[in-house]
């Protein structure tokens, strides 16, 4: 009751609102760019930008408007980022990523002078073919190097054997007493066998000074022998030592150290003597019954035998 009495009093009021000023609208100062293709070091190889681009307009005048800031700013920063981009491999995608980060994270005025720009959440990519040749790339590479590094031990190996162990009797003596820890009297009882050993993989008859250590090739014996009897060969000789060696039959270091005395039999010109070699103590063909039936026009289609070998020495086309 006291409410209403007072408003009576008052009379009826005319109730008014101040109007209110809206602030002008803020103009939008960024722009978003997707996988921009920029040019990298290597040809053909891209590397895919994307970014937030940010801009500051200077002061113009009405008489000269910019009427696409974001195009300019844009165009400004994707200058910068492909004067460093095309200087670079495309391998370190990420690190030229970071490096990109860096360089466009100052504002920086454009080539017109109308606004200063840079970017943020910068990503850098590479097509994903690109990356997968990348990828198989680096694996050959890698590849090559490990079968260099072992070709140039294979091959130091089969100097130190030819040109130092067994270049002549006396060097594969001293190597096997290195091997024996000095054992004379096995060394003395091996020297017919170590001689073989020098002589096969020289290629070279035993010498006469040491042919009485060797069983079979005495004076006596050799003028006595009929002209039946086959005359030792490399081979045989080779099959001698590894037997003194240590390396009884199915023993697979036969076959490594025949294959490395083959080898530096070849670079004497003795092609023959090493493919008798490597026939000899080579790996053999292996049969396997009851196998997987082969393509129809395979030659051995319906045999029901599958014939598996192992790869021999190339002769060097001889």
């Amino acid at each position: 009751m006291a409410f209403r009495i007072a408003a009576r009093r008052r009379g009826p009021t005319r109730i008014t609102f101040e109007e209110q000023l809206t602030a002008a609208p803020v103009e939008r100062r960024e722009h978003h760019v997707r996988r921009i293709a920029l040019p990298s070091h290597w040809a053909d190889y891209d590397f895919l930008i994307s970014a937030t681009v940010r801009w500051y307009p200077f002061d113009t005048s009405d008489d000269d408007p910019v009427l696409n800031p974001a195009g300019l700013a844009v165009e400004a920063v994707l200058d910068r980022a492909r004067a460093i981009t095309e200087w670079r491999e495309p391998g370190r995608v990420s690190l030229v990523q970071h490096e990109l980060s860096g360089a466009l994270s100052r504002m920086r005025p454009d080539s017109t002078g109308h606004l200063q720009a840079m970017a943020e959440n910068v990503t850098l990519t590479l097509h994903e073919q690109d990356q997968e040749r990348l990828d198989r790339l680096a694996g050959v590479r890698k590849d090559k190097a490990v079968w260099e590094h072992q070709r140039t031990y294979e091959q130091s190996k089969r100097k130190y054997l030819g040109e130092d162990v067994l270049k002549d009797t006396g060097s594969a003596v001293v190597w096997w007493l290195s091997k024996n820890d000095d054992q004379v009297e096995k060394t003395v009882a091996d020297l017919g066998l170590l001689a073989r050993l020098a002589s096969a993989a020289n290629d070279t008859d035993v010498p006469d000074r040491l042919r009485d250590l060797v069983p079979g090739l005495g004076g006596e014996e050799e003028s006595q022998g009929t002209p039946f009897e086959p005359v030792p060969t490399a081979a045989d000789h080779l099959a001698d030592g590894l037997i003194a060696l240590d390396f009884p039959d199915g023993d697979p270091r036969r076959a490594m150290l025949a294959k490395q005395l083959a080898e530096v039999i070849r670079t004497q010109d003795l092609h023959e003597t090493a493919d008798d070699v490597m026939r000899r103590f080579g790996p053999r063909a292996t049969f396997t019954a009851d196998a997987a039936d082969p393509p129809p026009d395979s030659p051995d289609a319906g045999s029901g035998t599958t014939l598996t070998s192992w790869p021999r020495e190339e002769d060097d086309g001889r």
